[in-house]
């Protein structure tokens, strides 16, 4: 079939694009850069003023009154959680983490990983109010982490990305719960019940069977998100309890799925005549009862997942980034790299990330509870600890939760970016060095 001009070169190249591991990455980057270099030109002042512009939702007395970037970090950052969600909930049931033996090394790692930048961060800040921001180098960017892991293809095992992914995951969890525990505001006992016969209707639909994706986000949404968003717990907890809530069970199993796809195939094909098989009214009535038994044959949890992980990938985090990144620096700002906010940030990232992954999965081995992933060897686990300190997109966002003085924000803000760039650099080209070493 020949391509039209706006295929080859658009639509194509930019699925082609989207389609790519390190893209999201990448898109990231931009959208930082974009930002620091919006908030550092004559646009300055509209690029701040435009994240503090109100947006109004509701109805005669109950109203939603929420900055723009208030409904970009409470809102739209929804959606990436409730895929961190799902993303969790795959892992326990099917992934690395699904049991004991391969959950726990990177159990351990990630709660290392945790620990030692918090104690780090706390060691700089510990008896001043920036204290609050202890769970600011907590977690690791997987998008960011993955995405280097991909650029150097199969330089590096496929074992050591699923570890690594792992991590990310453990550390995501950690980080969802200590927002949940630490950074909520005046909790309303009322609409905390409600939340939970929200959460309860979620559950209770799934033991029965239920498997409308339509169902499952109109009660997340409208009754679990918009009850936790009102009752002082931060609204993103919403978003991974309504994942945690999906089904992931099948109508249709596979064996049946495929035997009914080889008989369809087969009716299809008895008709050799290629311009009468496409108008053949019996052959659309099979593709189309094709594609509901192939949507019958995928689970909830994975229909979700797969129409919300591009939305998420390239709209929602490239515009959390650049809402959110965009520090203006001045003669002051250079002084700020020895503030104990930006040098806790900064260790706790590199240097605490990586102590706490290699010290505790050198722990587990050194006892011999649990042994290396196949293929992977100790240089390998040095450069995921480097990896490991790229917080950019949860470090962020706990930033804005534990700060809400400018000046903090932005030493907060230095150290985030730089700590990320840092890290990315060394962990990248320490794994491309270890591959060529072989």
């Amino acid at each position: 079939m020949r391509k039209s001009p706006l295929d080859q070169y658009l639509v194509l190249p930019i699925k082609k694009f989207i389609e790519k591991q390190t893209s999201v990455g990448i898109l990231l980057i931009f959208a930082a850069l974009l930002a620091m270099l919006v908030a550092n030109s004559p646009l300055s002042e509209a690029y701040h003023s435009l994240w503090e512009q109100h947006i109004h939702i509701g109805i005669n007395d109950f109203v939603i009154n929420k900055s723009i970037l208030h409904w970009i970090n409470d809102g739209l950052m929804s959606m990436f959680f409730f895929l961190i969600g799902l993303e969790i909930k795959k892992e326990i049931l099917h992934g690395e983490l699904s049991t004991f033996r391969g959950a726990l090394l990177p159990l351990t790692a990630g709660i290392g990983g945790m620990m030692m930048p918090a104690i780090i961060f706390s060691l700089f800040n510990s008896g001043t109010p920036a204290i609050e921001g202890w769970g600011i180098p907590m977690a690791t960017d997987i998008a960011f982490a993955l995405g280097l892991l991909y650029l150097l293809g199969d330089k590096v095992p496929l074992s050591l990305k699923i570890f690594l992914t792992a991590i990310a995951v453990i550390d995501d969890l950690g980080a969802v719960l200590i927002i949940a525990l630490f950074y909520t505001s005046d909790i309303s006992l009322l609409n905390l019940g409600i939340a939970a016969v929200f959460l309860s209707i979620l559950v209770f639909a799934n033991y029965i069977g239920v498997r409308n994706t339509i169902f499952y986000m109109i009660v997340g949404i409208g009754g679990l998100w918009l009850a936790i968003l009102l009752s002082g717990v931060h609204a993103t907890i919403a978003a991974v309890l309504a994942a945690l809530a999906i089904p992931n069970s099948r109508t249709v199993d596979p064996p049946l799925f495929l035997r009914k796809v080889k008989l369809w195939a087969f009716k299809i094909n008895k008709n050799e005549d290629p311009e009468l098989t496409s108008s053949n009214e019996d052959t659309g009535m099979i593709i189309e009862k094709f594609a509901l038994l192939t949507k019958e044959a995928t689970p909830p949890l994975q229909r979700l997942e797969n129409g919300l992980t591009n939305f998420v990938n390239f709209v929602v985090l490239p515009l959390f980034a650049f809402a959110n990144a965009g520090v203006t620096i001045n003669a002051d700002s250079f002084g700020f790299f020895l503030s104990p906010i930006t040098l806790g940030i900064i260790l706790g990232l590199i240097i605490g990330k990586f102590c706490g992954i290699v010290f505790f999965t050198r722990l587990l081995c050194a006892i011999k509870i649990c042994k290396l992933p196949k293929g992977v060897t100790w240089k390998h686990i040095y450069g995921v600890g480097c990896l490991g300190g790229i917080g950019f997109t949860m470090s962020l966002f706990i930033t804005e939760l534990a700060f809400d003085k400018p000046e903090m924000l932005t030493q907060a803000k230095i150290g985030i970016l730089t700590a990320s760039i840092l890290a990315g650099i060394i962990g990248y080209n320490y794994l491309n060095w270890v591959s060529k070493r072989k």
